[in-house]
């Protein structure tokens, strides 16, 4: 089979991997009244990710894809950005050029899945040796899908440092966000903060438990013992 390298071709191959079934779980999944303009036509995403990896579409054409309205097509363009951010051979200049197009088109890069898919290899791995205050601007932005790359994105540091210490910007970001309004915020957060754990998870908690969102708060303790997790529930809010 031939390797796609244009957006119609990968949406040809889309629907020919689509079926009822999966259709009719992403209806449970997601409901209506949630989606927005979103379509699902029913394609797993183990076969979206698997295309994404084969597939050698020019930027421009990947820009076609977050056109769509076609959720698998949106998960494939940004499977494709984080791919092509994995790649050892990729030279600085693309790295740059993903993460400007990821930033450019966040308009399309608008639900929870679709940040957490590229957010850390595109736009965390990207600012790693740069200054990181493109993710400041994207945690004061007023679209939550933009705060929640922010602070998804840093959770590439606390992969990619060899003593799991560059926890900085994740505890910062975090706490810009203690009184955010969107679910998918307090989610993305709460994530974040599990992930980097130790003692600055502890004293993350101890200042700031006590007004951090229910949701943000439960995912944050998630993997504390029983009683250390019991006890920052306690004083958390109801």
């Amino acid at each position: 089979m031939t390797v796609p390298t244009t957006a119609r071709e990968v949406l040809a191959r889309l629907d020919a991997l689509r079926t009822d079934e999966q259709l009719a779980a992403y209806e449970r999944y997601f409901p209506l009244d949630e989606r927005g303009d979103d379509v699902f036509i029913g394609v797993r995403m183990g076969d979206v990710f698997t295309l994404a990896k084969t597939a050698e579409l020019p930027l421009d054409e990947v820009e076609v894809l977050l056109d769509s309205d076609v959720h698998e097509a949106r998960v494939c363009a940004v499977s494709i950005l984080d791919a092509r951010a994995r790649r050892p051979r990729t030279t600085d200049d693309d790295r740059r050029a993903l993460y400007d197009l990821y930033l450019r088109r966040h308009d399309r890069i608008n639900t929870w899945d679709l940040v957490d898919r590229a957010a850390l290899h595109v736009v965390g791995r990207y600012l790693e040796t740069r200054d990181r205050a493109p993710l400041y601007e994207l945690a004061a932005s007023a679209d939550p899908y933009e705060r929640r790359t922010a602070i998804v994105a840093t959770m590439y540091y606390l992969r990619a440092a060899a003593d799991g210490a560059d926890t900085a910007d994740t505890f910062a970001i975090a706490a810009l966000l203690l009184d955010d309004d969107a679910d998918t915020v307090h989610k993305g957060v709460g994530w974040a903060l599990r992930t980097a754990g130790g003692e600055g998870l502890t004293s993350f908690l101890d200042e700031h438990a006590a007004r951090m969102p229910r949701v943000m708060l439960r995912a944050a303790v998630e993997r504390l013992p029983k009683d250390e997790r019991a006890r920052y529930l306690s004083h958390g809010p109801n």
